[in-house]
């Protein structure tokens, strides 16, 4: 099975990024939008990046437009608006498809990993710090939920 290290995606600003820069950090990968009921998660995964952010956590924020197109912006509006209403800070990336016959590389590893397809906006994969993807969580687990941080701490403390 890939590691999500083993990954090149874009990032929200049109550069490269080998996905091996995280190797030693336990990473939250989720699938983001502007236009869902879920788009206040950005404010508690903003909160969460900056509590764990210095003990080695990151936040992958992957846009995506898969779900009743609720994220239909380019990457500079996508930007603009979870940085200006949110303040997010975490690492943001290209829009992508999250499922389909499209669905990106690095999906496809989350996605087969956990056997767990993505539902909707704001679905979390918890990446351990070799780039195992270790839990799926879906929109519903808030970022600040107890189980999500206490497998957060797991994953920091081994």
């Amino acid at each position: 099975m890939p590691t999500l290290h083993e990954y090149t995606v874009t990032n929200i600003d049109g550069q490269p990024v080998n996905l091996s820069q995280y190797q030693g950090k336990v990473c939250l990968v989720v699938n983001v939008a502007s236009q869902c009921g879920y788009t206040p998660q950005y404010k508690g995964l903003e909160a969460l990046y900056q509590k764990y952010k210095d003990q080695g956590f990151v936040i992958l924020g992957f846009p995506s437009n898969d779900f009743g197109a609720q994220e239909p912006g380019t990457e500079a509006e996508i930007k603009e608006f979870s940085t200006s209403r949110y303040g997010v800070t975490f690492d943001m990336f290209s829009k992508v498809s999250v499922k389909g016959e499209n669905k990106a590389p690095v999906y496809q590893c989350l996605t087969a990993a956990t056997n767990s397809e993505v539902q909707w906006n704001f679905n979390k994969y918890l990446v351990d710090k070799q780039g195992n993807v270790v839990k799926y969580y879906p929109s519903s687990v808030a970022p600040d939920n107890p189980d999500l941080i206490k497998d957060i701490e797991s994953l920091l403390n081994s």
